[in-house]
């Protein structure tokens, strides 16, 4: 769709009106508004866990978003990642009633956990994506993996791939980079 100004410019303020059921989310990806349906209990856990995680350690000036649409604009894609920690000052200093998304490339992390049916978009075009934006830390939270539940923080994006990943099962802690610095105990994930 990239060189399609018009196609983009259409979908985009479609977008901006929809009138998405409660907990549902509206994304943009391949020329297409996507609604995505609310995510299970166990999602929404794992998302709880996290934000505390997060509030515990980050800095003031960082704020942890849920459902904040990120905008990856040499891509013209517009997802809503599960969890987005930004710097404050680039959420809240919009003008009242503004819904424009996030530009992706101010975020400092982003968070998409898995659910059956976005398992796949999450693990490839998702990741592609946000390395390409570029978001300097991705954390993908996957219950689904072939290989039992698992955490990957892949962190430092170069020419659209993210350089380091760092993959641990349930059960196990990881920390985020700076400025985040979170430890993460996975052991009270629900799987």
């Amino acid at each position: 769709m990239k060189g399609d100004r018009r196609l983009w410019d259409c979908l985009f303020q479609a977008w901006r009106e929809l009138d998405v059921p409660e907990g549902w989310r509206a994304e943009i990806d391949e020329a297409r508004i996507v609604l995505v349906p609310p995510p299970h209990r166990h999602h929404s856990g794992v998302a709880a866990a996290l934000c505390r995680a997060f509030y515990g350690s980050a800095p003031e000036e960082l704020g942890v978003y849920q459902a904040l649409g990120v905008h990856i604009a040499d891509l013209d894609k517009l997802y809503v990642p599960d969890l987005v920690v930004a710097p404050r000052q680039a959420v809240d200093d919009v003008e009242p009633g503004d819904c424009d998304p996030l530009d992706a490339a101010e975020a400092l992390l982003v968070v998409e956990i898995t659910s059956q049916g976005n398992a796949k978009d999450d693990r490839g075009k998702k990741l592609w994506a946000y390395a390409h934006a570029p978001v300097p830390v991705y954390l993908l939270v996957d219950r689904f993996d072939e290989h039992g539940p698992t955490v990957t923080l892949f962190s430092e994006p170069q020419n659209g791939a993210y350089k380091h990943a760092e993959r641990v099962p349930f059960g196990e802690r990881f920390v985020l980079p700076e400025p985040v610095g979170a430890a993460v105990d996975t052991a009270g994930f629900p799987g």
